[in-house]
């Protein structure tokens, strides 16, 4: 059966959106009736694209396990996409990458799907990590072989491995929190996105201070700060859908807000190594789905482990 808290965070979301439709609705039709005021577009766009989101996820959240881990392993693959047409992979490294996408990302999940926290959790930095030099080393090309192998090997680190860490969320054992798992899920999603969605509200209604002008012009003190702590306060609202206390919640919240934040910085800083501004152009308004999941898989791992250690009997 379904949660019913799981459908009140649905509606709620549903609810929030609908208000910041109309908005961008009359913001259009007063500011941007002939679609001359980018910053209109560029937010509607993000508003139908956050509607889509919307709606894939809580049809994942709503058909249970097999749903969530199904759209993860999906969202892993076309991240592992994106992220690979920006390396300096050439024709020897094939193999490599067909090993990546179809036998490592299959086999991570699967794992996951058969609960074996004593495999999936090293498979990737251990046995995928040593697999893919072998199967590179095997074609006999050498030029810009270190830089070719740690490209892919942190692909798949962002990519699989860490975004894996989010239905990993279902395997972990509670007590009194048995059959709700997907909620940590939700709970982790909700804060860290809301986090992002606030950093850049609040940035540019108060922000004046850049915090990291070469990697992120559109980042400010203000807007971080502002960000941070309402996510952080959200967070601690919604401790009613974790196995966590107010305070508990509340110091999680701020965890995964942190490192989403520095995640997001990371992941840009990328970016602007290979001269690019986004990921890919998946999402209208967003750019590419690493553009949208970067801070998510940079705290779900540092969540996944937290919550383990101090929640979970397994």
């Amino acid at each position: 059966m379904v949660d019913p808290d799981m459908i009140k965070l649905l509606a709620g979301a549903c609810g929030l959106l609908t208000v910041a439709s109309l908005t961008g609705l009359a913001l259009e039709r007063k500011l941007s009736p002939n679609g001359e005021n980018a910053t209109i577009e560029n937010l509607n766009a993000r508003i139908k694209a956050w509607w889509v989101m919307v709606l894939l996820v809580g049809l994942a959240f709503l058909a249970g396990r097999a749903g969530v881990i199904l759209l993860f392993a999906f969202c892993s693959f076309a991240a592992l996409r994106e992220f690979v047409t920006l390396t300096n992979t050439r024709r020897a490294d094939h193999w490599a990458l067909a090993a990546a996408f179809f036998v490592v990302l299959p086999v991570q999940y699967g794992l996951i799907w058969a609960e074996q926290y004593g495999i999936y959790s090293i498979f990737i930095p251990v046995y995928a990590f040593l697999l893919m030099p072998i199967i590179a080393v095997l074609r006999g090309e050498t030029q810009g072989f270190l830089i070719r192998i740690a490209e892919v090997q942190w692909a798949l680190m962002i990519a699989v491995f860490c975004a894996s860490h989010v239905p990993a969320l279902l395997t972990l054992q509670i007590p009194g929190y048995e059959g709700r798992n997907v909620l940590l899920i939700a709970f982790l999603v909700i804060v860290v996105q809301l986090s992002d969605v606030l950093q850049y509200v609040w940035g540019k209604l108060f922000g004046r201070t850049k915090i990291a002008p070469k990697l992120s012009p559109s980042k400010t003190v203000e807007g971080f700060v502002g960000g941070v702590a309402s996510a952080t306060g959200i967070g601690a609202l919604l401790w009613w859908i974790t196995p966590f206390t107010p305070v508990q919640a509340g110091i999680m919240a701020f965890v995964i807000t942190m490192m989403g934040f520095f995640g997001g910085l990371v992941m840009s800083a990328i970016k602007r190594d290979r001269g690019v501004k986004d990921w890919g152009h998946m999402i209208g308004g967003h750019g590419g789905l690493i553009d949208r999941l970067d801070s998510v898989v940079f705290a779900a791992p540092i969540f996944f482990h937290l919550t383990r250690y101090w929640w979970s009997l397994t």
